[in-house]
């Protein structure tokens, strides 16, 4: 299956970043390299971009699309928790701009045998790494009904979560649950009539909340946000997408923090915490995909763009 992503706020995003001709660009989500090729054709001969991605598929995919541009990139397998390791060994200190687009590929999604989908039937799998050990298999498996309920709760804000992890508990006493239909049957089995025949797909809040739990995808991006900024050099701008409420809320709070650090009481006269500020948050409001982009694809519809600048001074 050929790796197919359509980028989300292409356009916006990298025009967000200001790309300097003869900048260092950090794409810490490669994916099929919609960005990165944006990035790439701004700029020259002096330019860089290093690519990061922990799917061998996707690196393999951007090496392609990003042929034309081989003198000028570097791409490498890993987390974009580890950007600043990756970096260093690439003996770069700091950067002009990073971005970072949260959503699952449609290659993902789409490719059966990745066992993303609700959709299709396949082993469950929903690892983008295929190379850690923890899969959605262990998770469905092996957490308990408490840990199964957390995350279905939290991750999918899910309203039948306790029904749905009961009944998960109860179907693996009889065999291991392996497939992705066999655990959307528990799913729907767990709902009301009315939450299954309304709409969307009734297994996509707790597919979503255990692809994100496979992946460690609030921790992963809660660890590299305060690195990524320190990584930044002045000027430079940090580029984040999202598609789901909580990680949207952890830039919001993290880049409004990352500005305003201070923590001492509102009727001090002066700041005597002594914590500065990295720089400015340049989207107020997040970027929204337009009406027309929407339309074209609807997995666009949740995505929401943030924007910080770091400031040395």
């Amino acid at each position: 299956m050929e790796f197919n992503h359509v980028s989300v706020l292409l356009h916006e995003a990298v025009d967000e970043l200001q790309v300097k001709p003869s900048g260092i660009y950090v794409d810490g989500t490669l994916g099929g390299g919609g960005h990165s090729y944006e990035i790439c054709k701004r700029l020259d001969s002096e330019g860089r971009l290093i690519g990061i991605d922990q799917d061998a598929e996707a690196l393999e995919a951007a090496k392609r699309r990003l042929g034309e541009f081989k003198d000028q990139i570097t791409l490498v397998k890993s987390n974009y928790e580890r950007t600043g390791e990756v970096l260093k060994e690439q003996g770069i200190e700091k950067v002009d701009g990073i971005i970072l687009d949260l959503g699952v590929s449609s290659y993902q999604l789409d490719n059966a045998e990745r066992g993303f989908s609700y959709r299709e039937d396949a082993p469950l799998d929903m690892r983008m790494d295929r190379e850690q050990t923890m899969s959605a298999k262990e998770i469905v498996n092996g957490y308990s009904q408490e840990e199964l309920f957390r995350v279905i709760r939290e991750y999918g804000e899910e309203r039948y979560a306790g029904s749905i992890a009961r009944n998960i508990c109860r179907q693996r006493e009889k065999k291991v649950i392996e497939t992705t239909f066999e655990l959307v049957d528990i799913i729907r089995t767990s709902m009301p009539a009315k939450a299954k025949n309304g709409k969307g797909h009734p297994a996509k809040r707790t597919f979503q909340a255990i692809r994100m739990e496979c992946n460690r995808e609030l921790d992963v991006l809660r660890e590299a946000l305060e690195n990524m900024v320190d990584l930044l050099n002045d000027g430079g701008r940090l580029a984040i997408i999202t598609f789901h409420s909580l990680e949207d809320r952890l830039v919001k709070t993290s880049f409004r923090r990352y500005e305003n650090p201070c923590v001492c009481p509102p009727d001090f006269p002066i700041c005597v915490c002594g914590r500065k500020s990295k720089g400015k948050v340049i989207t107020r409001k997040p970027r929204i995909p337009s009406a027309e982009e929407t339309e074209k694809n609807t997995r666009a519809k949740s995505a929401k763009l943030r924007v910080f600048e770091k400031r040395d001074g």
